[in-house]
């Protein structure tokens, strides 16, 4: 959506919503707010405990609860999990609610990101790039399709090159209304 005072980071585990959103927030002075943070913030447990307790429907369903809550605030970059796109009802939260960054990353990123990390649920798979690849196959559509705009990973840069980037590509092609003073 623009012209949009929210700003939505979408993409595959280990693309780096996270990190590049709190330089984007930053940058713009706006809170980041990373969805399954708060997930775990407002449960007490890790995603890997939900996941373990209620599953993987458990899971989504607390975070289309909170994306819905979440996504009601005005002038906020918002880290989405990778896959909160995956039910209707969240794309056309995030599509209305604002503007929306896929960062586009191959599984091989993902792989050299990814390598020593074990606290993903759906990575906990004898072969993690069959998994991965399995997961770009079901979600890069709805990503594509969601998407204002895509920005391709590069290997070769850092995270703050990343966003140096990202921003310089925002400020052509976002939107951002003044936020009203009841809002903020």
């Amino acid at each position: 959506m623009n012209p949009s005072p929210n700003l939505f980071l979408i993409g595959p585990m280990g693309s780096g919503k996270s990190s590049v959103g709190r330089r984007l927030a930053q940058h713009f002075r706006m809170p980041c707010v990373d969805l399954d943070a708060r997930i775990e913030e407002h449960t007490g447990a890790s995603v890997a405990t939900i996941f373990d307790i209620e599953g993987e429907a458990g899971f989504r369903r607390r975070e289309s609860e909170l994306l819905a809550e979440l996504s009601l605030q005005q002038g906020i970059v918002l880290a989405t999990g990778g896959g909160a796109v995956l039910a209707a009802a969240n794309r056309d939260v995030l599509r209305e609610r604002g503007f929306v960054v896929w960062l586009e990353t191959s599984v091989e990123q993902q792989m050299q990101r990814l390598v020593h990390d074990r606290q993903r649920p759906l990575l906990d798979a004898p072969d993690r790039r069959t998994c991965l690849e399995d997961l770009a196959r079901a979600r890069d559509p709805l990503y594509r399709e969601l998407a204002d705009f895509a920005v391709p990973a590069s290997m070769q840069e850092s995270c703050s090159q990343a966003t140096a980037r990202i921003i310089a590509l925002l400020e052509l092609k976002w939107q951002r209304p003044p936020i009203p003073a009841s809002a903020s």
